[in-house]
């Protein structure tokens, strides 16, 4: 199983976010859309970073006061780690368990094509997993 899998089954748009803009707008879009992270894309569509929540409680830490008002290219993950969507589904779990990341961007040929989380991922591999449970009872027992 493959990235693109996961991909095709997921319902939601790819939400980014530019990296002028600020905390206070890519909270609310966390908020807005119950997502944990935003990919940050400059002008030209280029994957530039990565904003998550584990940056909202470092940020928070250090200067809460002013922090919701800084930009997003000044407190982002810059180069993030990111998978294509021709990986296998396994490998790319590995990469995330190793990298301890939650979420990763999916970029084809330099651009950004979406984002997958462990959750999407195990979600995958578990409805992969039911398919072939009931086509194995099927085939052992007969259908119905």
């Amino acid at each position: 199983m493959r990235v693109d899998n996961v991909l095709g089954a997921k319902e939601r748009r790819l939400i980014s976010i530019a990296p002028e803009a600020s905390v206070k707008e890519a909270l609310a879009l966390f908020v807005e859309h119950n997502i944990g992270s935003l990919p940050v894309v400059d002008a030209s569509g280029q994957l530039v970073g990565i904003f998550t929540e584990r940056d909202v409680l470092h940020g928070d830490h250090r200067d809460s006061e002013k922090f919701h008002h800084q930009l997003i290219k000044d407190v982002m993950t810059p180069n993030p780690l990111t998978c294509s969507s021709n990986d296998a589904v396994h490998e790319v779990m590995g990469m995330m368990s190793r990298s301890r990341v939650g979420q990763l961007p999916v970029v084809d040929e330099g651009k950004l094509v979406g984002m997958v989380s462990v959750g999407d991922l195990i979600k995958s591999l578990y409805n992969h997993a039911e398919a072939a449970n009931q086509q194995l009872t099927a085939f052992l027992y007969g259908p119905g």
